[in-house]
């Protein structure tokens, strides 16, 4: 429950953020899931006029990935040297300047190209958006705000097919191909927003006018108390570089990881599970499939409040992840009308169970190494978004099916639920030495 008083300048500054940034933040989610998934509408539509087989495809939604987890640290390095705002700004018209780009792919060899230099120009984006409310809000306020930006890649998953199939049907208008006009329009609509992100962001609460000087005062006072209660629990200093060795960091990593593969799993294959059901089209395959995105949207905000609510995340994160494997492996077993019904069922526990993930490390790494240790998790978690994918290529190449893969997934997400089982919240992982640090020490 929150404790902050009703009405009090740190309860009307909490309000203000969600107010002004959670929906931006949402807005920017929602452009970005689509310029990285929209791939998966124009799959046909690519092999039929570039060539582009269901292994090339697979392997060019995972090249993303792996430019995501190259990129990801340094990006994340930049974001603090710059400030959010700014490197904010350069993450989205960089993202949907390539994502237009992809408008002009001529074979898989192009295709490969922007993929990764897709993959490298978002990298950066997500684990920015976890140290800003990290740095903007009391951990009480921080489940929620993750569930509804995270919200944002669900809306977009809801929106993408029923925008997909309008933009796919001008085919031909002003002499370009419908696949052309999805990359090109959602491309440039992501620049347009990364313009206006420049003019409502602000990289500390003190740049924030529109924040009076109690409410700046209160926020910035109600931050400190909470990393000094975690610089208090510290145990040592270890480099950046070497909170990769850290188990509790490399669990975290495999958790994402099997978060991450049923995501983008889904993400990249849904449409073409879709299509197995007699009688669908371009339109109607974009209607079902984003189905299960909004069961998910109505799962995720709710295990967020209950988070925040009960002020822990652990149990409601293992009942999300045996509910996601429980889905996905009914939808492997089944007819293609009731696969999709367990689909949306998996949906509402893979979905909830990344916002509901991210609020474990939020609350147990020291807060100076924090956005490093955003950055590994969400960067080697992320390259599950390369197995998935290829792998499903794979797997349809060889059999014509994806039913393997989707055991695959259901286990993945069970053993994941085990894990979560060894994560001690009151861990805390420790701050990296800097020359800040040492200057510090002797003034």
């Amino acid at each position: 429950m929150s404790s902050l008083p009703a009405g009090g300048p740190l309860d009307t500054a909490v309000g203000k953020v969600f107010r002004r940034v959670v929906p931006l933040f949402v807005v920017m989610l929602i452009c970005n899931q689509l310029n990285r998934s929209n791939i998966g509408y124009a799959q046909e539509h690519l092999e039929a006029d570039v060539g582009i087989g269901a292994a090339a495809y697979g392997l060019g939604a995972g090249l993303f990935f792996i430019a995501y987890a190259i990129f990801e640290l340094p990006s994340n390095m930049l974001m603090e040297r710059y400030g959010p705002k700014i490197w904010l700004t350069r993450i989205m018209v960089s993202w949907g300047l390539v994502s237009a780009a992809m408008a002009f792919v001529q074979g898989p060899t192009s295709f490969y190209v922007l993929r990764f230099l897709l993959g490298a120009a978002e990298a950066g984006f997500f684990p920015a958006i976890i140290y800003f409310f990290s740095r903007w809000l009391p951990s009480s306020h921080r489940g929620r705000a993750t569930a509804l930006f995270v919200a944002g890649s669900s809306i977009a998953a809801a929106l993408s097919g029923p925008l997909s199939g309008p933009l796919l049907s001008l085919h031909g208008f002003l002499g370009a191909a419908g696949w052309q006009w999805l990359f090109g329009l959602e491309g440039l609509l992501s620049v347009v927003v990364g313009l206006i992100a420049y003019t409502r962001l602000d990289s500390r609460i003190t740049d924030a006018k529109w924040l009076t000087g109690p409410e700046q005062h209160a926020l910035a006072a109600a931050i400190e108390r909470e990393d000094e209660a975690r610089r208090s629990t510290a145990t040592g200093r270890v480099s950046r570089w070497r909170l990769l060795v850290q188990p509790q960091i490399l669990v975290f990593c495999v958790i994402y990881f099997a978060i991450q593969l049923s995501i983008y799993a889904n993400t990249f294959w849904l449409p073409n599970i879709v299509r197995r059901i007699e009688g669908t089209n371009d339109l109607t395959v974009g209607l079902l499939s984003s189905l299960p995105w909004i069961c998910a949207v109505v799962a995720m905000y709710v295990t967020g409040r209950a988070s925040d609510r009960l002020g822990r995340s652990k149990p409601l994160l293992v009942g999300a992840l045996v509910v996601a494997a429980a889905g996905t492996y009914l939808a492997a077993v089944v007819s293609p009308v009731l696969a999709l019904v367990f689909l949306c069922v998996a949906a509402m526990g893979f979905k909830s169970a990344s916002p509901l993930f991210w609020t474990i490390p939020q609350g147990s790494v020291h807060p100076l190494a924090l956005a490093s240790a955003v950055a590994i998790i969400n960067s080697l978690g992320n390259l599950g978004g390369f197995v998935a994918p290829y792998g499903f290529g794979l797997i349809k190449e060889a059999t014509g099916e994806v039913t393997w893969g989707l055991y695959a997934l259901a286990a993945a997400c069970l053993a994941a639920a085990v894990l979560v089982l060894f994560l001690r919240r009151d861990r805390v992982v420790a701050p990296p030495v800097t020359l800040r640090d040492t200057v510090g020490d002797k003034s």
